[in-house]
């Protein structure tokens, strides 16, 4: 008998490990395919020079903390929201969840917009160099159309594999990057458009990767089981939305600012170190994808077992980080030139991945168990952690080392360092601490009611049509109005006019003495 239950519970692990495996395989790929859309942007922008590679960078670090962490937050409520729904088979409510999340997201970006059209003079009251706030502007105006892309994508992508579809985004992932290298081939080596160029490339690498997805989604009919057409339900309940979305967005951006910081802590420093510092956050962001992939599978499944696999998860997640990092680790100068052959930037990168293949390793643990919290929705514990952790232990440790101990950038990541050992063991205590079986008996009443019930419910728990119109149209208009102070502030606010510059580098695909002219002009912005 003992020998029966013994071998039941071995099998049922090996069927949780087969289907997060088998989940996490092409989720994995999926993430590394979107990550390497700037990654390429990077290696092209690159070889024209390192103010330019700079500038991409703090644009890549703006984008970040004011625009891309908050619809990625904002986006991770449907993981929560669909992978319960779905899993209660209420599928028709799992396409009214997806609508209500794009018409909130495609809000957001007015907000979003206002902020990124004014980065320019905030980069500069911020302290960074003059030069590189332009060509990061740049970079920041061009990728304005792609935020709505972005903002779509993330949502697409939690759709899918929240219903155990993943194999689309792979291969909407592969075409929008070889799209992506053909754009930056075309743009800067053909059309020698140099800066410019580049920047157009960064933002139709975005448009590319949701258009390939929705365009696949559309052929192959993913949608027939869930969606029913746009639905007035879907403008209700955008509290509950929110109750979810705003602490994932706060989970999110907290762990997404700490790292960009480092970008505005690098560029007072040094233009090369700000430099060094986008190639390791380049690599970061494509290492980051093993335990990422994980977290997905962890969040999409945890509604099935809460606590025997996941756990198990973020340890084997971490294990792949450790020999991934050993590997990268013997490969750490190689990595260097792949941006730059300045060989400066090249030891400084060295000498920064030495602290992030130790830090990888802990960070893949805080990944994967973000991805049960969220599956839980307990999505507040990461959240506060996050904000604890991150500043209260991380970014003052590494304030300290940079600017007092004169650790310079490499303080930046031994702070982190010593962030996520905390976090991890924090994370883990936790997971073990909470009743996972409560939780399994809350979860469907918490998130998925039947819809039949809904429907005989009545309008009980609706807005009539009256507070629906005053109560929607009170939050349309508040976006619309941070969006027009934004554009009033862009237009009304000068520049100051010592920042009047025009910038000449040599564009290094062509022939010598062939240049890629920026010509920026005072009040032009």
């Amino acid at each position: 008998m003992e020998q029966s239950l013994c071998h039941r519970i071995a099998v049922t692990y090996r069927e949780e490990l087969s289907h997060i495996i088998t989940m996490s395989g092409p989720l994995l790929f999926s993430r590394i395919f979107n990550y390497l859309l700037p990654f390429v942007v990077t290696m092209f922008c690159g070889h024209l020079g390192n103010e330019v590679m700079a500038g991409y960078g703090l644009a890549s670090a703006t984008i970040n903390v004011t625009t891309a962490a908050t619809g990625f937050g904002l986006a991770m409520a449907c993981d929560t929201l669909v992978s319960q729904t779905f899993g209660g088979k209420n599928l028709l409510h799992v396409g009214v969840i997806l609508q209500r999340g794009v018409l909130i997201l495609l809000l957001f970006c007015l907000p979003c917009w206002a902020l990124l059209i004014n980065a320019q003079a905030i980069l500069l009251c911020l302290g960074q160099d003059p030069k590189v706030a332009r060509i990061a502007q740049l970079y920041i105006t061009h990728y304005l159309p792609a935020v709505p892309a972005m903002f779509l994508h993330h949502l697409q992508v939690s759709y899918l594999q929240n219903q155990g579809i993943t194999l689309p985004q792979v291969y909407s992932g592969l075409m929008a990057n070889i799209a992506n290298v053909g754009t930056n081939y075309i743009l800067l080596y053909w059309l020698n458009l140099g800066v410019s160029g580049s920047a157009v490339s960064n933002t139709l690498s975005q448009i590319y990767i949701c258009v390939f997805l929705f365009a696949y989604i559309r052929w192959k009919k993913l949608y027939a089981a869930t969606w029913d057409g746009w639905s007035v339900e879907s403008l209700h309940e955008w509290g509950s939305y929110m109750k979810l979305a705003i602490p994932t967005t706060m989970m999110k951006c907290f762990e997404w600012w700490v790292y960009e910081i480092g970008g505005f802590l690098a560029g007072m420093l040094s233009e090369d170190e700000l430099a060094a510092q986008h190639a390791v956050m380049m690599v970061a962001l494509i290492t980051y994808m093993f335990p990422l992939g994980v977290q997905a599978a962890a969040c999409a499944r945890v509604g099935n077992a809460l606590g025997a696999g996941d756990t198990s998860r973020a340890i084997l997640a971490s294990s792949i980080a450790l020999i991934e990092g050993v590997a990268l680790g013997s490969a750490k100068n190689v990595i260097g030139y792949i941006f730059t052959s300045d060989k400066k930037i090249i030891d400084l990168v060295s000498h920064l991945m030495t602290v992030y293949c130790f830090l990888q390793f802990f960070d893949g643990l805080v990944c994967v168990c973000t991805g049960i919290f969220v599956g839980t929705g307990k999505q507040m514990i990461p959240a506060v952690a996050n904000l604890i952790g991150y500043y209260g232990i991380g970014l003052s440790l590494s304030v300290t080392f940079i600017f007092v101990a004169k650790m310079r950038i490499f303080g930046f990541w031994l702070g982190l360092l010593i962030c996520v050992i905390v976090q991890s063991t924090f994370f883990i205590v936790v997971i073990f601490k909470l009743n996972w079986k409560r939780m399994t008996e809350e979860l469907p009443d918490a998130h998925t009611p039947d819809c039949a019930d809904r429907h005989r419910a009545g309008s009980a728990g609706q807005l009539s049509s009256s507070q629906l119109i005053v109560r929607r149209g009170i939050t349309v208009l508040s976006a619309a109005g941070l969006f027009a102070l934004g554009i009033t502030i862009h237009l009304i606010v000068p520049l100051p006019e010592a920042y009047t510059i025009s910038l000449y580098w040599p564009n290094s695909t062509h022939y010598s003495g062939n240049f890629s002219t920026l010509v920026v002009q005072n009040n032009t912005r």
